[in-house]
């Protein structure tokens, strides 16, 4: 997978070449490259916003810059989904994850101050797909963020990024546990600062340990994320 990311903070994506996703681009499973918007702003100041249209406080960055920039980034052989995070876009899901995860290449374009000129996206669809996405109801100071947050749970996904493929099958979100959150999780010791762990999971019994496992999955997710029960439900 090609990944791009278009931003006014090149450096905000240095931990792209740490952890998994470093060790994914080490061996060639991906391929990350990170733009400067500001090399396609002409003017003295390189700047890349200006004043709403209709007033209001803050700026909002200028279509040319952008416009330049997404001619020359979705350029090529290899077909985009261009990725605009933002807090007016679709929640951003593991569903969104995992149909992101199939594409050969995602270009991500951050946002800053009061957001993106709306005509950007607008041309951008006469060239790719687009997808603009939400991490949830707040707001960050840019799109970098999200990026980085979206990039994680996109390349996890991806075959051979993770040690034990196993491992993703039952998260919180994931297919199997779908409408569900993850079950409490224990490692050594069975017994820490007067903690002991649930006898069931030292029984060697599996399909009680099983069945525990959703019990606590469903309470869980009763007691934290109660509307993901409403969906199953209807």
């Amino acid at each position: 997978m090609k990944l791009d990311y278009v931003t006014i903070f090149p450096d905000y994506f240095a931990p792209l070449t740490l952890s998994l996703v470093g060790k994914a681009a080490q061996t060639g499973l991906l391929e990350v490259q990170v733009h400067d918007l500001r090399q396609w702003a002409h003017d003295v100041h390189r700047s890349v916003d200006d004043t709403p249209f209709g007033g209001g406080a803050g700026m909002v960055m200028k279509p040319e810059p952008w416009g330049e920039a997404l001619d020359a980034v979705l350029g090529g052989e290899t077909p985009a989904c261009l990725v605009i995070p933002t807090p007016s876009g679709a929640l951003f899901s593991q569903r969104q994850a995992e149909e992101l995860a199939a594409y050969d290449r995602l270009v991500f374009a951050c946002g800053r101050y009061e957001g993106i000129d709306a005509r950007v996206p607008e041309y951008a669809r006469t060239l790719t797909e687009v997808r603009e996405l939400s991490l949830g109801d707040y707001v960050l100071n840019g799109g970098e963020v999200a990026a980085l947050a979206m990039t994680e749970a996109i390349v996890r996904l991806l075959p051979g990024v993770i040690g034990n493929p196993e491992s993703l099958t039952e998260e919180s979100h994931s297919e199997s546990l779908r409408h569900r959150l993850e079950y409490p999780v224990y490692t050594k010791p069975a017994s820490w600062r007067g903690r002991d762990v649930p006898e069931i999971l030292l029984s060697g019994h599996h399909a009680k340990i099983a069945e525990w496992r959703r019990e606590q999955a469903e309470a869980l997710t009763r007691e934290r994320r109660p509307e993901l029960l409403a969906r199953a439900e209807d």
